[in-house]
């Protein structure tokens, strides 16, 4: 791309973010507009990039606005049509692309590795990034968390020209992607205020499995519901926890490790010890090491690897693991998700409470997802439920957290504002608690525990 100049439009976005980064890392000027500040553009601004919060062209540097031929934009479907930045480059004939466009012409010409799936696709790129890293084949990453490893969502090589990128389905952005090896981690119905029916969100998926390249690879989750449409050169297999072409077996769980063996159509890798030992990390560490495989890493690459990964920042992120008190954090906001975290909980601290605070994530899919949601937080021993965070939606009608409240048959439970949240916890008997969704909750997650370190571990 022969831009010397990228203005990114909701560069604080952790797609965004990644991208921003690796225009910086190719010495581009760098520049973007995002509603509110967070660690991420502070981040951004210290590595070079000028990051503002008003929507305002008057206060962009000439930069980016005095040149078209000279300036990218890029843009995530995420941001109205309507946003003032995006209507004056518009209407000024800049050239404009969405964020996995751009992604697609970065990774077009490399070895992509594109992880798909409703949920699961940052676990499972970030465990197979880590992997290449760790091994003698390296690789080139745009991840969708900030992987603990490495403190970042970018990772850049010199040496390797596979690339790791999550498949994002919002929008059919994955689309762009040509890959080498795809993974499907799932198919559950998501977005619907995009795609209008169960029949296309699937649909869309299938479309993504023809875009891989002959003589590529399609790793899926035994029993995802989509017929896959590959050319004939491509190699299809399946996996899962104890089934599939891949899969784990001789399965160890207790005094807070998980072992087990890998096992793959050509070998087995035994005693494999998992760095974030959730049991849903099974089965994300049964994908990531057969795309690994796949790319020459070792054996003894892949066991130390593994048992070193850190995870994702705000995928089952340890926040405090203590005698009195475990405090957890998961992006979690589809239903499927919430069951599979809170299962993993609650096999982790057999007998302890579990409680769960939840926001959801768009009116859409509150109104599409309520009874699930219901059924998905009742497997908790107590819910909290906060205020529906809206994103890029305005309010529908008759939509708010109340609708799935109406539907959780735990005893325990209770709305509750965000902002009260913190006087809520300070005068409630916690033993294991856990926060989920996908909107601002983190940005309580500093507070919450200092809480709870002062009210548990201080005085222990």
């Amino acid at each position: 791309m022969n831009y010397e100049n990228i203005y990114f439009i909701g560069i604080g976005g952790i797609g965004m973010s990644n991208l921003a980064r690796y225009f910086l890392s190719k010495g581009k000027k760098v520049g973007g507009y995002d509603r509110t500040e967070t660690p991420l553009t502070q981040a951004l601004q210290k590595e070079g990039a000028f990051v503002h919060y008003v929507d305002h062209v008057q206060s962009l540097p000439a930069a980016f606005t005095g040149n078209k031929k000279k300036t990218l934009v890029v843009y995530t479907p995420a941001v109205p049509a309507s946003l003032g930045e995006l209507v004056f480059f518009n209407e000024q004939g800049f050239t404009i692309m969405k964020r996995a466009q751009v992604l697609g012409e970065i990774t077009k010409t490399s070895d992509a590795i594109c992880v798909a799936g409703t949920h699961g696709k940052t676990t499972v790129s970030s465990m197979t990034a880590h992997l290449l890293r760790q091994s003698h084949v390296d690789c080139n990453a745009f991840l969708g968390g900030i992987l603990k490893n490495y403190d970042t969502n970018l990772l850049l090589s010199d040496k390797s020209n596979i690339t790791v990128a999550e498949a994002d389905e919002y929008d059919r952005s994955f689309h762009w992607l040509r890959p080498w090896i795809a993974v499907i981690t799932s198919a559950d119905p998501d977005h619907l205020d995009i795609y209008g029916t169960e029949e296309a969100y699937r649909e869309s998926f299938e479309k993504f499995t023809s875009l891989i390249r002959s003589h590529g690879f399609l790793i899926m989750k035994k029993g995802v519901s989509i017929t896959p449409r590959t050319n004939e050169t491509v190699t299809v297999m399946t996996y899962g926890e104890e089934e599939g072409d891949y899969h784990a077996e001789n399965i160890r769980i207790g005094d807070g490790t998980i072992l087990f063996d890998f096992v793959s159509p050509e070998k087995k890798i035994t005693d494999i010890s998992l760095g974030v030992p959730v049991r849903i990390n099974i089965e994300n560490a049964v994908t990531a090491i057969a795309a690994a495989t796949i790319c020459g890493v070792t054996d003894e690459e892949v066991r130390h690897a593994m048992q070193t990964f850190g995870g994702a920042k705000r995928r089952f992120d340890f926040h405090i693991k203590a005698k009195n008190i475990v405090f957890i954090d998961d992006y979690a906001h589809h239903p499927q998700e919430l069951s599979a975290a809170i299962h993993s909980v609650k096999a982790l601290y057999p007998g302890r409470k579990v409680t769960g605070v939840f926001q959801p994530h768009l009116y859409s899919r509150t109104r599409d997802f309520a009874a699930d949601f219901g059924h998905s937080l009742s497997l908790l021993d107590e819910v909290i439920l906060l205020d529906i965070y809206p994103a890029r939606e305005e309010p529908i009608a008759g939509v708010s957290s109340q609708i799935i409240f109406e539907r959780i048959t735990t005893p325990e439970k209770q709305l509750c504002r965000k902002e009260e949240l913190l006087e809520l916890l300070r005068h409630k008997p916690l033993e294991v608690l856990v926060t989920f969704g996908a909107g601002d909750i983190d940005r309580l997650l500093p507070d919450i525990e200092k809480l709870l370190r002062k009210k548990y571990v201080e005085n222990d």
